[in-house]
């Protein structure tokens, strides 16, 4: 990881996204970085609750054990197991056995969507998330995350189609939460032209997140361009500094570099 990338990005996320939260990445180890590896979880547990740890600064290191969700394990490529009768499970149920989600209309429906989305798998044992701040030289970031409310979408939304002539920049596909940060960001790496993915729609994984918040995964290769981008993009506009503004507002005292009727 680069360094100067690191301070530059964080000095213009700061400028630009005043307030905001910043993001977590992740890469894949063949180790745990020291002390971050949680104890196996008994029982059920959605791996988006884990990720709040990181939001505050703690790095977390995962291996299949660590994960206490069966589609968490699949997401991240550590196994292409999917419980059993799981087209009963996404959809209506089997009466007296399996309490269905009702995602899907139909098994025959979740059959089909399975198509779309196959397992893979895993280049190391162990997958690492740091929040920004936390990177250290040595990390090889796959995916940058971000939780974002729908100002701060707005404008990774269309940073990531700043450079884009297909409309299509940033996919939000029908899947689980951690698919939409992990799984879809990472097979994204493999083609020409990386999209970014909007997400955390999962009605399971929403009580796991904050109201007012979705997630915005860039694959790294196309966040590279993304940082590179923000100089020359809208973000210098008087558009964008009229939601700045907004932004400052809400997220603390006043910025004294920005004076009443400022329009730059």
């Amino acid at each position: 990881m680069d360094m100067k990338l690191k301070e530059r990005f964080t000095k213009d996320w700061n400028k630009y996204f005043p307030g905001a939260e910043l993001p977590m990445v992740f890469y894949y180890a063949d180790e745990a970085v020291p002390g971050t590896l949680p104890k196996s979880p008994k029982g059920h547990r959605c791996m988006i609750a884990d990720l709040a740890r990181v939001r505050k600064g703690r790095t977390l290191s995962m291996n299949m054990e660590a994960i206490g969700c069966g589609g968490g394990r699949r997401y991240t490529g550590f196994t292409e197991i999917q419980m059993p009768d799981f087209e009963y499970f996404l959809s209506c149920g089997i009466p007296g056995k399996l309490e269905g989600e009702r995602y899907k209309k139909s098994p025959e429906l979740v059959k089909e969507h399975l198509k779309h989305q196959t397992a893979f798998r895993a280049p190391a044992d162990y997958i690492v998330f740091k929040r920004w701040d936390r990177i250290e030289a040595d990390d090889q970031p796959l995916a940058v995350i971000f939780f974002a409310p729908p100002d701060v979408l707005s404008g990774l939304f269309t940073l990531a189609s700043f450079d884009e002539g297909n409309p299509f920049g940033v996919i939000a596909p029908f899947c689980a939460g951690c698919a939409s940060i992990i799984d879809y960001p990472y097979r994204e790496l493999e083609s020409g032209r990386p999209r970014a993915v909007l997400g955390m729609f999962d009605v399971s994984a929403r009580p796991f997140v904050p109201p007012g918040e979705l997630t915005f995964a860039v694959p790294w290769t196309k966040f590279l361009r993304m940082a590179g981008n923000m100089e020359e993009s809208f973000l210098i506009t008087r558009s964008w500094n009229t939601v700045r503004k907004r932004m400052k507002r809400n997220s603390g005292p006043p910025d004294p570099s920005i004076k009443k009727g400022d329009k730059s």
